[in-house]
């Protein structure tokens, strides 16, 4: 048995706080459902204080197309970076806690992108939501605080499971030191997914009826947070052979061709483009860049979300496009291929295209043909 807590109260008064086992495993995956922070993944290594998109307690996930169902979790949540987020909870004790438990959340993960797709997920997280008397769209607009871009998330949440970045965690009011070495290693050798265990104890007054909830994150040690910060570093520097095949695992075969022929179109306007490679395992890919009156401006951008996206403000500063009839010119040109311009050029837009909707080569000539147009219009000013 561990030490106390103690708790001062206003009359300086101090309340020890003893600790006792949860009543049943179903309490605790209650307590984690109700205040998901109990994650407690906080601290240097991420870049914001995270909030928890519930998306299903208690699932399990279809393996063939009779609905045979397999793999059954606990909780599946998602954090601020559309990180799908895998949650098992045991109560100490459970034999399975060091084989069964860790074998079937391995085995999870690696089937999870087959056979639960986004759309699944989506369809969950409102289910989930009805469950509750909750409206999805208002639980997604609090969980980004106001300021979220709903499609942009689950796109996200898509690249992130087809790149297996996952997060695996192990609760329970206990870990054992086998299973914390367990938890380490894995943490240590698997990336992009991350494996933690989550140690919740409950500690209660039983005269002021107060309870306390202290939550441990174990796995994060010093040497497995340098080498995924590491590797995350050498994966963002960007070229056409990493860009391409990355490209190719994520979103198939047929999606990559179209960005290898995007990437071929500007190679073969070398003489008036140039190929700029950007950084980042959510933003990184090429620009497409053509030098305007000594300055280089950007055409367009294919990032490794799967978009192709142009910014309105660098062609509203192109000639012939700072003009006004021009500048409708080309909002019309550009819309034809879903790319849509705002009315007034001094508005700043980023309008993007999903390169998935782009059915086939056929349609991507069509596409490319409108920058040509742009190319042309700019050169001969």
């Amino acid at each position: 048995m561990s030490g106390g807590i103690y708790l001062v109260q206003e009359d300086d008064q101090l309340v020890e706080m003893t600790e006792r086992p949860y009543d049943s495993e179903t309490l605790l995956q209650e307590l984690l459902e109700r205040y998901p922070n109990l994650l407690a993944l906080h601290g240097p290594e991420y870049r914001t204080v995270r909030h928890w998109l519930v998306v299903q307690r208690i699932g399990s996930l279809p393996t063939d197309d009779l609905g045979a169902e397999r793999w059954s979790i606990n909780h599946l949540f998602l954090d601020q970076q559309a990180i799908p987020t895998l949650v098992d909870v045991r109560r100490d004790g459970d034999s399975r806690l060091r084989k069964e438990m860790i074998g079937q959340m391995l085995d999870y993960a690696a089937n999870v992108g087959i056979y639960w797709p986004v759309e699944s997920i989506l369809d969950q997280f409102e289910v989930n939501c009805h469950r509750q008397n909750r409206d999805p769209e208002q639980v997604f607009q609090e969980f980004f605080e106001g300021d979220g871009d709903e499609e942009q998330f689950w796109q996200q949440v898509k690249t992130n499971m087809q790149a297996g970045k996952i997060r695996l965690i192990f609760v329970a009011d206990h870990i054992s030191p086998e299973l914390q070495r367990m938890v380490e290693f894995l943490n240590k050798q698997m990336d992009p997914a991350e494996v933690l265990a989550i140690e919740i104890k409950q500690y209660i007054n039983h005269q002021d009826g107060l309870k306390t909830l202290v939550s441990k994150v174990i796995g994060q040690t010093a040497e497995a947070l340098q080498k995924k910060s590491s590797t995350a570093r050498e994966r963002r520097q960007w070229d056409e052979h990493s860009f391409l095949e990355e490209y190719q695992v994520r979103y198939g075969e047929d999606e990559a061709r179209l960005v290898q022929d995007i990437y071929e179109w500007v190679r073969h306007h070398q003489s008036s483009l140039q190929v700029q490679w950007g950084i980042g395992d959510s933003y990184g890919g090429f620009a497409a860049k053509f030098q305007v009156n000594g300055q280089m401006a950007e055409l367009f951008f294919v990032g490794i979300d799967g978009m192709l996206q142009i910014a309105s403000d660098i062609y509203a500063a192109l000639p012939p496009f700072d003009e006004e009839t021009h500048w409708h010119e080309l909002r019309s040109q550009l819309s034809g291929v879903g790319l849509a311009l705002p009315v007034n050029p001094n508005e700043r837009r980023l309008p993007n295209v999903q390169l998935s909707t782009i059915p086939d080569s056929e349609a991507l000539k069509t596409f490319l043909a409108k920058f040509d147009w742009v190319i042309e219009q700019v050169e001969s000013v």
